[in-house]
């Protein structure tokens, strides 16, 4: 898979920690890669990390990546083949609590990664992540590409939309042409996320302690999409870093369009595999929320041959089925097993609709 390319590669993580980071660095172990992570302790108690961390990662440093001598002290020591860049606040409805935070980890900290970088000297390929909200939401109905503005109605958009122009200029002043990207998600689920103010993760909480799930905008349209999907991209476009001059330097990736749902849609879908209910609870006049938001996919289809191996009821499923294992399983099941179980059948079906990523051979 991915042309064998992380096969005895140098992996570096920030945000090694949280829920995508945690998936990620599995996956790269699984794919023979050394994985060295950075970040702050797990934000969340319980969580992902704590499953996994054994099994993924070669080192692991607990610092932050707004300490900039820490960030070029680990880059040394390690000198990795490939950076993937997650660290940062993750959460819109945090950044209005706490905005100064947000920006210095999104934007100070997608800084150092890339200072760091550039005067080590390294080799490396680097990956941002950042996320579907750095568009300036106009609430068009077609998904936005990656030519469309950037901009953000609230703290957190605007940092990662800042973290977009930091890494383009870093890109265009320091770095050859094709190895720095940044990559765009959509809204994602599956097992092991436990953020709060996240659908699914209040969802199960709602769901253990036998009460409704409270929603503040469940007719609001996301594009919902498995963490799987989406780290499958990053993963690819890691893999196609190989310093060419057209490579683009953003991607999107999202779900195709049965994945575009509302909110009160994925609380349904999660109901049919852990049954409860939901109730619209009062919104905050002074937090804008997008009720609108899709990615058009169509750069990650033709440049890179990828695209979404699980539609919408599949990746809800799945993400179902890992809670239930973690929460309602008698005996407790072994979360290791259940979770590289998971990954399997995502290769599995992945090979089978002839996914460019895996089934290239080189």
């Amino acid at each position: 898979m991915f042309g064998g390319f992380y096969n005895g590669k140098v992996a570096a993580l920030t945000g090694h920690t949280g829920f995508k980071g945690s998936w990620l660095a599995f996956w790269l172990s699984t794919l023979g890669a050394r994985v060295h992570g950075y970040s702050l302790p797990p934000p969340t108690h319980p969580n992902l990390h704590e499953l996994l961390a054994a099994e993924s990662l070669a080192s692991s440093v607990e610092a932050d990546i707004r300490d900039l001598e820490a960030m070029k002290g680990w880059l040394a020591r390690i000198r990795p083949d490939v950076i993937f860049h997650l660290a940062a606040q993750p959460l819109v409805r945090l950044s209005y609590l706490e905005p100064i935070d947000t920006l210095t980890s999104c934007v100070i900290g997608t800084a150092h990664v890339l200072e760091a970088v550039r005067s080590l000297g390294l080799q490396s390929r680097v990956v941002i992540v950042t996320t579907d909200k750095v568009y300036e939401n106009h609430g068009w109905t077609y998904g936005y590409r990656e030519s469309d503005s950037l901009g953000g109605h609230d703290p957190y958009s605007a940092s990662k939309a800042a973290a977009e122009i930091i890494t383009h200029a870093w890109r265009r002043s320091y770095f050859p042409a094709g190895r720095v990207a940044t990559v765009r998600a959509g809204n994602v689920i599956g097992g092991g996320d436990y953020a709060v103010e996240r659908i699914i993760p209040d969802a199960v909480r709602a769901r253990i302690a036998g009460q409704p799930l409270l929603l503040r905008h469940p007719e609001a349209t996301r594009p919902w999409q498995h963490v799987l999907d989406c780290l499958s991209g990053y993963l690819e476009v890691g893999a196609r870093l190989d310093g060419a001059p057209d490579f683009p330097e953003a991607f999107n990736f999202g779900p195709g369009p049965d994945g575009n749902r509302s909110v009160a849609d994925l609380v349904d879908a999660f109901s049919r595999h852990w049954p409860g209910t939901w109730e619209k609870t009062g919104t905050d006049p002074s937090r804008v929320e997008a009720n609108l938001l899709n990615l058009t996919i169509d750069r990650a289809v033709t440049r890179l041959g990828w695209r979404p191996v699980w539609a919408f009821d599949r990746a809800v499923g799945e993400t179902a089925q890992w809670y239930a294992a973690r929460h309602r399983s008698t005996p407790a099941a072994n979360m290791l097993t259940t979770t590289r179980d998971q990954l399997d059948r995502y290769h599995s079906d992945a090979r089978a609709a002839r996914v460019a990523w895996a089934i290239r051979s080189s």
